[in-house]
């Protein structure tokens, strides 16, 4: 199941993987970004294969969008009847597949599992609670995660796997050239810059918060690359970012030019959590534009900050200093996916459920 930018990115490995064990799957692309810039870019950098259900679901409110993903989903599921159904994350996307699949007795994989900001005001909070509290394997990033889903009452299926995210990072980043193209397209030089982005709904539906984010992101000292994201676009012209104030907006980037600018920026500020983990496991210094961070492990030694939208503190925790000791929050040594599959094929029921009288394939599905 994807739907959503970092869910692209994070089923790209796992997608190869299991293609090269010849297991049996079919990939469910939502909808839920759509554009050019924002999905298809990536299916053709990442090298993904085209989804076999496109569902079209788009934009729409958290309700309207996740009930017709579901409604969307039931037939597709019943068609396949799989052996599981795999979502990724905290997205509206998850939610709807990871309910879906519970209501029709399909056991549900739920990859990136265990992680809490605390916050239950953002929506992929209650996404990802949801997802973990309704799914039969649980694919936790790290023993903090799994700490936190036992501390919730869930043992059975909980396993330790690493980070899809990480371990693409870090292929990416190691391919990198000298001179990433993206920083000749920008007239950018090395740690000369910073990378802002700001997505989340409670700083793009708030104009107080975002105008209180642009202000302090005003007062860098050196240019700030902002790729805009189609939920910032309309604030962006409305509060004239870019006229003048150091600030750089400029489309939604592919997914490598984004590596390379993170890998090469003096700092970067982001509401992402997927940006934060990144940044930090790039050994750039963070200030995550939030209260609080799903990624806890991120602020240990010191590369992530929390500066909420406060534009001092945005001004201050960006031009720390960078911490002295390399951090420890994710090692990234390549094995993710090839743990997930191993999983799946150890655990793959001996025939789905068959409530809708599908045959059991020959192979474990995954949808």
């Amino acid at each position: 199941m994807v739907g959503a930018r970092p869910q692209f990115i994070k089923s790209a490995l796992l997608l190869r993987e299991l293609e090269r064990r010849q297991i049996e799957r079919r990939l469910v692309h939502t909808g839920q970004h759509y554009d050019h810039a924002m999905s298809q870019v990536f299916f053709d950098e990442l090298g993904l294969p085209q989804p076999d259900y496109s569902l079209g679901c788009g934009s729409a409110s958290h309700a309207v969008q996740t009930a017709e993903m579901m409604r969307a989903l039931e037939p597709v599921f019943e068609r396949e009847r799989p052996s599981y159904v795999v979502v990724f994350g905290d997205t509206n996307t998850t939610l709807a597949g990871a309910l879906t699949a519970a209501k029709l007795r399909i056991p549900v994989v739920h990859v990136e599992a265990g992680l809490r900001s605390f916050n239950r005001a953002m929506p992929e909070e209650v996404n990802r609670v949801v997802a973990d509290h309704v799914a039969s394997i649980l694919c936790a990033p790290s023993e903090r995660a799994a700490a936190q889903l036992a501390s919730e009452g869930i043992r059975a299926g909980v396993h330790v796997v690493g980070d899809l995210m990480i371990d693409l990072v870090k292929i990416v980043r190691d391919a990198l050239p000298e001179r990433p193209p993206i920083l000749e397209r920008l007239a950018l030089t090395r740690g000369s810059y910073a990378l802002a982005t700001i997505h989340r709904a409670a700083n793009t539906d708030d104009p107080h918060a975002f105008a209180d984010i642009v202000s302090g992101l005003r007062r860098l000292p050196l240019p700030v690359i902002f790729p805009v994201h189609p939920r910032s676009a309309p604030l962006v012209t409305a509060f004239d970012v870019g006229a003048g104030d150091g600030i750089v907006p400029i489309e939604p980037l592919p997914y490598e030019d984004t590596i390379a600018l993170a890998a090469h920026a003096r700092v970067v500020l982001t509401d992402s959590g997927g940006l934060q983990k990144e940044a930090v496991f790039l050994g750039v210094p963070c200030v995550t534009l939030r209260n609080e961070t799903e990624w806890a492990e991120t602020l240990d030694d010191g590369w992530n900050a929390l500066a909420g939208t406060d534009p001092s503190a945005i001004e201050r925790l960006a031009l720390r200093p960078k911490p002295l000791m390399a951090s420890r929050s994710f090692i990234g040594d390549g094995a993710c996916a090839q743990r997930i599959a191993e999983i799946l094929i150890e655990r793959a029921p001996a025939s789905p459920s068959n409530a809708c009288g599908a045959q059991p394939p020959k192979t474990a599905t995954v949808s």
